[in-house]
This record gives structure tokens, C-alpha cells and sequence, in this order.
């Protein structure tokens, strides 16, 4: 069943199911299962599109793979028997789910009942498998004789967590397939470790994209020079201080940092599925470099040079001559060029 077409990415709901984890601080785990999947009407679409919706504003995403250790995380084997062996259907797969979810939930001390779904969508062609806890909430509700009586409602404000599993990326190999959030609590590890996702970070890799994450995203803007050489030198500022101090990278930081005029733009923009960038790295204080310099070769020389020497003139691009020009040369460079 296709989503509200104004959506930006169409979402077809193949299958959809909810359970309830009913899990008390200081008390075991427990599941409530639905022995079916739930129809496809319009309030389940829209239940989806929000669910999507409220997923793709969210920032620090954390992205991986699925475990090399099945026994240990056995949700790879789960989603194969259903994806590829096809030795299991969507109801049993997320039965088998909510088993593993139990057991990861049984020893954490803290409170995280929540209404689970499960569901199976096609996102503008991309086949997902998605699991969200989400709590709910007592609200206020006006019947057909204008009485008041209490309702219990989804409240996405409780989203205890949320993950997704591309199930194309999984089959093709991709090296990151699994994105999850944490939600409201103290429940990241053990969602994690529902999910076996691996998320081993390499931060040099991870400092190179969001380097281009920023580039990518001034050229998009089309900033005057002045204001994208200030974001940029903003950026390095901020990497750089981390990188130093060894503190970690937290996405939703970096926009309110870098460009807090506009920070909802920029977190948009990082937190873009397509990029896949991950927060908890250290930045790799080499690899921010780019922000604030230049550096290019040629076969027979080699040049780098400061943003900053662009905008004092130090430094001039003539486009019409495609010249560059090179202003307060040191006397031994000078000296050097006369011997030559």
C-alpha cells in the first residue's frame, strides 16, 4: 500500500505487525505477540510515513553491519532464513524477533515498555526491515456526542529507539546496511545488541566524509565566498579542538557549532541517509586539512595555500588567463626562481 504521495520518497508497506515489550526497571521482560500481521489500511500508512518521517529528522544515526557471530547475535540468521531462505514468514521472523529483544531487555535495570513495530517497507525502491519502540500516552479524545473520555495514542516524543536494516545493501555486500537511533533512555547498548550490529568506526574514513559532507554542502548552498570560507573555517575550529582533545564527534553538535544561523539546514544535510556518517568518531586532525586549504599538483609542480590567502589577496585565480598569482613571495624563493 502506497504512503501520501507528498512525501519526498514514496514507501510501500509490504508487511506490519505490533508487539509490546512490557519491561519494568528492576522486573524480567516480557512480550505481548499479535498472532497476525496487521491490515494495510490508510491509518497503518500513515502510522509508517510518520514513523519514516520522524526517523529521517533525527541526527546522530549510528551505522554498521551485522555481527560475524551468530550465535552470539542471531538476528543476521533470523533475517536470512526470511530474505533468502525464505524458511520462515514475516510473522514467525518477527515472533522470533521479539524472543531475541526479551532476552537483550531482561537484565537492564531501567523501564522501557513500548508498543514494538515491525515492518517490512519498499523505500523509492529500496527493500528495509524496520523494528521502533515507541512508548505511549494518555491523551484526551471527543466522541460523537461531544463527551471527553481518555485515549491511549503512540507518542513519538517516547520513541525509546529505532533501526533499520537494508535488506538490498545486506544482500550486496554494502559495508553498512544497519542504521539505528536512540530514543528517549538509556537504551542504545542493548538495542544495539538486539540488532547485532557492528559499528566499528575508522576515523580517518569517517573524518574524510564529513569533510566532503561539509564541502558538498556549500557548494549546494551556493554561499558568497565570504560566508562559505567563515562556515568552513568555522568546521576546522571545531574538528580540530576535538581531534585534539580526543573528545568525540556528536553530529547534532556540529551544525549548532559551525553554522548556527542556519544549524537545521546543516544537520539536514549531515544526517542524510545517502552520506551515512556516524557520530562517536575522533577526528582525524590530518584528514580537516581541505576545509581551510588547498593543494593540488601537476607534472612538473605542486602547490598548497590557506582559503585564507584567497580572500587577502595574497592569492589571485584569474579565470579569463587561468593564471594564478602569487603575491609576497620570501626572499629565497625569490632567489631560488632568479638561479633557476
Amino acid at each position: 500500500m502506497s504512503a501520501n504521495p507528498q512525501s519526498p520518497i514514496q514507501h510501500t508497506v509490504t508487511d506490519l505487525v505490533v508487539h509490546r515489550l512490557v519491561k519494568e526497571a528492576q522486573a524480567p521482560a516480557a512480550v505481548e505477540l499479535r498472532a497476525s500481521a496487521c491490515t494495510l489500511d490508510d491509518a497503518a500508512v500513515r502510522l509508517v510515513e510518520r514513523l519514516c518521517t520522524h526517523y529521517a529528522g533525527r541526527s546522530s544515526k549510528v551505522f554498521g553491519r551485522f555481527e560475524d557471530d551468530e550465535e552470539g547475535f542471531p538476528m543476521s540468521r533470523l533475517v536470512r532464513e526470511y530474505v533468502v531462505e525464505r524458511s520462515s514468514d514475516f510473522i514467525t521472523l518477527s515472533q522470533r524477533m521479539m524472543a531475541q529483544l526479551q532476552i537483550c531487555a531482561h537484565d537492564e535495570e531501567l523501564d522501557a515498555s513500548a508498543f514494538v513495530i515491525i515492518a517490512r517497507i519498499s523505500e523509492g525502491g529500496t527493500d528495509c526491515l524496520w523494528v521502533a519502540l515507541i512508548g505511549e500516552c494518555i491523551g484526551s479524545a471527543i466522541n460523537g456526542t461531544l463527551d471527553i473520555a481518555d485515549c491511549s495514542y503512540l507518542d513519538f516524543s517516547s520513541l525509546r529507539a529505532a533501526g533499520r536494516i537494508d535488506l538490498a545493501g545486506w544482500q550486496r555486500g554494502d559495508e553498512r546496511y544497519i542504521s539505528f537511533l536512540k530514543g528517549r533512555g538509556d537504551v542504545a547498548a542493548w538495542f544495539k545488541r538486539f540488532l547485532g550490529c557492528s559499528d566499528v568506526l575508522v576515523a580517518l574514513k569517517e573524518t574524510k566524509k564529513l569533510v566532503l559532507a561539509l564541502n558538498q554542502f556549500v557548494e549546494t548552498e551556493r554561499l558568497e565566498p565570504p560566508v562559505r570560507d567563515a562556515l568552513l573555517q568555522r568546521a576546522h575550529g571545531y574538528l580540530d579542538e576535538l581531534g585534539e582533545s580526543g573528545e568525540p564527534v556528536a553530529l547534532d553538535e556540529i551544525a549548532r557549532q559551525v553554522w548556527p544561523e542556519q544549524a537545521e539546514r546543516l544537520d539536514t544535510a549531515l544526517n542524510a541517509e545517502a552520506i551515512k556518517l556516524n557520530s562517536g568518531f575522533v577526528p582525524d586532525r590530518r584528514a580537516i586539512r581541505p576545509l581551510v586549504r588547498f593543494s593540488a599538483s601537476g607534472e612538473q609542480w605542486k602547490l598548497e595555500f590557506d582559503r585564507s590567502g584567497l580572500q587577502s589577496g595574497a592569492i589571485q585565480y584569474d579565470r579569463a588567463s587561468d593564471t594564478l598569482v602569487l603575491s609576497g613571495l620570501p626572499d629565497y624563493l625569490k632567489r631560488m626562481l632568479l638561479e633557476g
